[in-house]
């Protein structure tokens, strides 16, 4: 047994001919939907970055009980448990978050891992004097124009080298069994910086300022239409060179007959705003659907069931229970992920209905048809506490003022009987960003933009809310979590 995972960081459906888009120039998606089930409505867990790579190795939300941060020592790892059962397991990844602080625990799960350095501000090439960039609208980081300069030709570039590894990796092991593949891939993921033969793809007579990495927050008055779609248009560059990369993987398949014997997953983290809503990026509470609703694709080859849709209720931590399961490998007790097989085999459903969030932002609730997103009750968003033994934000440890105040409390239910360190729950960049909006409740089905919240339902409210309630207690949420967002009975 073989089994690929492919992920792309920050991609957005939208931008998929897969999933509708009539511009974006993405045959190999279009050519892995009819070698593979789409899913519909896989949603995201627990947002961003690290969180949602957290919910890969646990199947477990990440959201309700704490920060961006590595893995816990209690935590269940499904790479560990490939290897620790005989199936090797293998990383390989330009994603330069796993090797920080909030990261740094993730990679020595697996039987043996490969990083490429320089995405965005990836601390990797050193020159003491400032590089020559261009006056930017949006983010600028000084390491990330020094990291460009040496990513020349696209051989050089990141996103290249990660599926060189892997390449490598198919065409050293592709006759062996036993194994699985992690390959992740950083881009689409800003800043928009895609190889010039994708970019020619998309070119406009464009004359305003350098613009291929918005600020994370709702859209300025100083950026202009024109300025917007060709920021959108870097985007689909990006998109367009994920997808020659996908193509590669999927040729080797091809040429190799993998297909018989191979289960491959491509997905994301999550998706990403370039505009919607009149936002950019992944992290701006409330999470509409261009960030929660991510793509999915699957082929099994014990059912080879292809160029299908699937519209059941599907999930992140979804993944690593379907991963085990394919290998005959039984799940931790306290994996509360799905097994996915009937599902891609015969549409079978798994839930009625998820959660997702992000650490101290809207806590949200969907059965696939309506969507819930339950703000804090008050503007101090208190009672609010990280539960952890890895004291480690994305890029630092915990503050002082968070360490003073910790305090040693007794165990969750899925913590193995180890007290945990209760800290406060300081907002930190990318846990979230300033509320613009209070509860809301969409209907996806009659308004799919989510343009219409839904006012005159108190039943359909008070249903949401009790569906919500009952999830968050599966997952032995903290107390204070009801009391936040004013769920307490």
């Amino acid at each position: 047994m073989k089994a690929i995972l492919v992920i792309f960081d920050s991609l957005s459906r939208k931008y998929l001919p897969s999933y509708g888009c009539d511009w974006v120039k993405a045959d190999n998606f279009n050519r892995l939907s009819e070698k593979s089930v789409t899913f519909d409505k896989c949603f995201v867990g627990s947002m961003p970055c690290m969180p949602a790579r957290r919910e890969l190795h646990t199947g477990r939300y990440n959201f309700l009980h704490r920060s961006w941060g590595p893995i816990e020592p209690f935590d269940d790892s499904m790479p560990q448990i490939l290897k620790e059962n005989g199936v090797f397991s293998h990383l390989i990844s330009d994603h330069y978050h796993y090797w920080q602080d909030g990261g740094a625990t993730y990679h020595n799960r697996y039987s043996s891992w490969e990083n490429v350095r320089g995405q965005e501000g990836d601390a990797w090439k050193c020159e003491v004097k400032d590089p020559e960039a261009p006056e930017a609208a949006g983010l600028s980081m000084r390491q990330d124009w020094i990291n460009r300069k040496y990513m020349t030709p696209e051989s050089n570039m990141s996103q290249t080298k990660t599926f060189d590894l892997a390449m490598d990796f198919l065409q050293t092991n592709s006759d062996q069994g036993n194994w699985f593949l992690q390959v992740e891939c950083f881009d689409p993921h800003p800043p928009f910086f895609a190889a010039e033969r994708f970019r020619e793809k998309y070119r406009k007579n464009y004359h305003g300022p350098h613009f291929d990495w918005p600020d994370y927050c709702k859209i300025k008055d100083s950026e202009t239409p024109e300025m917007i779609e060709h920021c959108q248009c870097e985007y689909a560059s990006l998109v367009s060179q994920c997808d020659y990369s996908l193509g590669r993987i999927m040729d080797f398949m091809d040429q190799n007959d993998m297909w018989n014997d191979t289960m491959l997953i491509v997905t994301t983290d999550h998706g990403f705003q370039l505009g919607e809503h009149d936002a950019w990026c992944f992290c701006h509470n409330p999470f509409y659907n261009e960030v929660c609703i991510k793509p999915l694709f699957v082929w099994d080859p014990r059912c080879g069931r292809k160029n299908e849709r699937c519209n059941e209720l599907v999930q992140t931590h979804d993944l690593p229970a379907t991963i085990l399961e394919y290998f005959n490998i039984d799940r931790p007790e306290n994996m509360q992920g799905k097994v996915l097989r009937d599902t891609v085999a015969d549409n079978k459903p798994v839930r009625e209905a998820c959660l997702f969030g992000t650490f101290g932002g809207h806590v949200n609730c969907s059965d696939g048809r309506y969507v819930y997103m339950k703000a804090p009750c008050s503007q101090d968003n208190k009672p609010l506490y990280n539960y952890t033994l890895m004291p480690t934000h994305l890029a630092k440890f915990f503050r002082q003022e968070e360490l003073e105040q910790a305090e040693l409390v007794p165990p969750f239910n899925f913590t193995k009987n180890m007290p945990l360190l209760k800290t406060p729950g300081i907002p930190q960049p990318l846990d979230f960003n300033p509320y613009d909006e209070g509860d809301l409740l969409f209907d996806m089905g009659s308004d799919p933009q989510q343009l219409l919240p839904i006012t005159d339902r108190p039943d359909l409210t008070a249903k949401m809310a009790e569906t919500m309630v009952a999830l968050m207690k599966e997952n032995d949420a903290p107390p204070e979590q009801f009391e936040r967002l004013g769920l307490i009975d």
